[in-house]
């Protein structure tokens, strides 16, 4: 048996999203088609229900007569319908229907499921500090958000382009690699597709447990406002089963450096680079640009190209920049078997793998791209008028702001030599980390297990390990690179990790049925 849904005036949802990026706006999709698949089920018993000899009423109301059926899904649809509001649940609940009581466990995996996800920012939007206009992504457009999943699905690239008319002009273009630009407006046709699954301006502070019976059944989240002013902004809280985790990353930046008008990470590259235009100040002169993946080569190419006068220096500790293996074997570390193995490898398997394998992702730099930087250095040095300068086996060690712009202190990794370069600008290209989702887990983080090293456990179907008082599920889209390998944080496997997510959500046995809910941490 199911567990009965708390019946207190929260909002309850089978699956709650924390964050809308590519890795939950797949999710969103894998549900949203499961939904149409049991939707379809339903159909096919009303266009049957005639030839078995039920009654009409299995028809819209869906009501069975055979007894063991009478707690499922289509049992209920129609009645959930009209109680739906009365039980304060969300809009999902209408055509959704699931089961408070289905027979058994394994009959969730043809239930429709509820879902919400809910999104800090205002619209949706994928690295848009980084949409430089002639940047191409480094994933195969047949790496979308569904296609590995479900080639047939409406939200795929192809059909993006066939409702973009551009289709054939795509086919003639001869490129597996769109432009980062189109492809971000890929995400959000297919975002906007969903936006009755998204409250945006939603910030997520926490995370809730409710219990019953001593388990942690369910889980309340706690959202706030976006960018609210007051110190205690009005909070809404919404209840579900299982709650997905895919919160990004964030910006990394060495100890000490802070973000500010003229210390940028290249997150915000392009808006900073349009703010300073918008200004109508004088344009800089001479910029620094910090790292050496592709981040930093992009960062100093669209630099060196989008200010013609300007001096551009490219610091990293490398002897020069290191090309991607973007080689046929090495490609297939971003297969989905792949996942299984590094799951099942031991843990000095796992590390030799993303040692062997880093320069498939890590601090690397396109071909064409080096090949580029390289024929501009050269270019102007025959033109005796060089503004690229490479600053290699070279790490910057201090960052201070001055009057008129800042002072970069850099060291010689060789010598040892440290020398002053004054700039407008520095851009820091120097990484993101996964967002760690126990900040927001409060006392939940106490049931969540972890390995020697102190991480989080995760099992297969990317849901944490918690103990046994835990009953409800938490996912992580993100953050498991040491449990399932170099994809954690890539476009690559998003279409088949959301799959994987949905069939475990549905797949789960529920507990017993509860007696009165208490809520951990709630006022009131």
């Amino acid at each position: 048996m199911s567990l009965a849904i708390p019946d207190d005036g929260v909002p309850f949802y089978d699956l709650i999203g924390i964050g809308f990026g590519p890795s939950n706006l797949a999710l969103a999709i894998a549900v949203t088609e499961h939904n149409g698949d049991a939707d379809a089920r339903v159909g096919e018993r009303v266009e049957s229900s005639a030839l078995n000899g039920r009654r009409p009423g299995w028809v819209g109301g869906g009501v069975s007569e055979e007894p063991e059926r009478a707690g499922s899904t289509d049992a209920r649809v129609g009645e959930r319908v009209e109680s739906s509001a009365l039980n304060g649940r969300g809009p999902g609940w209408v055509g959704g229907g699931v089961s408070e009581e289905p027979e058994c466990a394994n009959s969730r995996s043809g239930d429709a499921l509820t879902s919400l996800f809910l999104e800090r920012q205002p619209r949706f939007g994928w690295h848009r500090g980084m949409l430089i206009d002639d940047a191409t992504m480094q994933v195969s457009f047949l790496k979308d958000l569904v296609t590995l999943r479900n080639p047939t699905s409406e939200f795929s690239f192809l059909n993006y382009l066939h409702s973009a008319d551009r289709l054939v002009d795509f086919i003639n273009h001869k490129n597996l690699f769109p432009l980062r630009v189109e492809f971000h407006d890929y995400l959000e046709w297919a975002a906007a597709k969903l936006s009755h699954l998204v409250s945006y301006s939603h910030d997520v502070r926490t995370v809730r447990p409710v219990t019953v019976d001593g388990v942690v059944e369910y889980f309340d989240v706690v959202a706030v406002p976006a960018g609210a002013a007051s110190p205690e902004p009005a909070e809404t809280v919404y209840r579900a089963r299982n709650v997905v985790f895919g919160t990004g990353l964030r910006p990394s930046l060495p100890e000490g450096v802070t973000v500010s008008e003229r210390v940028w990470h290249n997150r915000d590259l392009v808006p900073n680079v349009d703010r300073l235009a918008a200004d109508g100040a004088e344009d800089p002169k001479r910029f620094v640009v910090v790292g050496a993946g592709q981040s930093a080569a992009e960062a100093t190419a669209y630099l060196h190209r989008r200010f013609p006068s300007a001096e551009v220096y490219s610091v990293f500790s490398r002897y020069g920049y290191s090309p991607a293996d973007d080689s046929p074997f090495a490609n297939r570390i971003f297969d989905p078997d792949a996942v299984d193995d590094f799951y099942r490898a031991p843990a000095e398997t796992k590390q030799r793998m993303m040692e062997y394998h880093g320069n498939t992702n890590y601090s690397v730099v396109d071909i064409e791209l080096i090949d580029d930087l390289y024929r501009r250095s050269y270019q102007e040095k025959v033109l005796g008028r060089q503004r690229l300068h490479m600053l290699n086996l070279t790490r910057v060690t201090g960052i201070t702001e001055t009057a008129d712009g800042v002072r970069a202190t850099t060291e010689s990794t060789s010598t040892g030599r440290t020398e002053v370069l004054d700039a407008d600008i520095a851009v820091f290209a120097t990484g993101y980390r996964p967002a760690s989702p126990i900040g927001l887990l409060g006392e939940l983080a106490r049931e969540c297990l972890r390995d020697a090293e102190g991480r989080l456990r995760v099992d297969r179907d990317y849901r944490v390990a918690t103990t046994r008082a835990v009953g409800g599920g938490l996912y992580l889209q993100g953050g498991t690179e040491h449990t399932h390998g170099i994809t954690s944080s890539l476009l690559s496997n998003v279409s088949v990790r959301s799959a994987e997510i949905l069939r475990s959500v549905t797949a789960r046995t529920p507990a017993a049925l509860p007696r009165q809910p208490e809520v951990l941490g709630a006022s009131g």
